[in-house]
């Protein structure tokens, strides 16, 4: 079968963004990103800070409602009926609840062709890649650089501690089949 979908999996500021960008540059084909934050950021405002949608606590913590539940499974479904119509989509994801995100994607995905790959980092570097970038909560790297990868079954494995992005997707696009 050839691959339909890779899953990026991985804590905030881990270089899932940049891997997807190097992934869209290295495979022959072209694939669309589909990232959480871009799903994110197409919610109202008034989700991105509620009980109903996505919270995100001072310390990094990040709590989320289910009206942005609701939007996370018809997001998911509309991801996989893109890559069914015949389109190839990397995804950029944080499973904050670790293997019970994975089963929403599996079942999402359901007799798609998928790739699943962790990414990795070690949460001092992606703790000051987070200040670096200015756009995050201090503290959300570090609460997610494991909680991510809790009971997640890959495919493959990548570190960004000391890899740049684009060997990253080298080694990924070579399991592409």
């Amino acid at each position: 079968m050839t691959t339909q979908v890779i899953v990026l999996n991985g804590g905030s500021s881990s270089g899932k963004s940049g891997i997807v960008r190097c992934l869209q540059a290295v495979l022959p084909e072209p694939w669309l990103a589909a990232a959480i934050d871009s799903l994110i950021e197409a919610m109202p405002a008034s989700l991105q800070a509620s009980v109903a949608g996505i919270e995100f606590a001072p310390d990094g913590g990040v709590t989320i409602g289910s009206e942005f539940r609701r939007l996370e499974a018809a997001w998911m479904a509309g991801v996989a009926a893109t890559a069914r119509a015949g389109a190839r989509v990397i995804v950029d994801d944080v499973f904050l609840g670790g293997a019970a995100s994975q089963e929403r994607w599996r079942k999402a995905l359901d007799g798609l062709d998928v790739l699943w790959v962790g990414v990795t980092c070690e949460s001092a570097v992606a703790a000051g890649r987070e200040i670096a970038r200015g756009d995050r909560t201090p503290g959300t790297a570090a609460s997610q650089a494991e909680l991510a990868h809790h009971g997640v079954v890959y495919d493959m494995q990548v570190d960004t501690t000391h890899t740049e992005s684009v060997d990253c997707a080298r080694a990924i696009a070579s399991r592409v089949t």
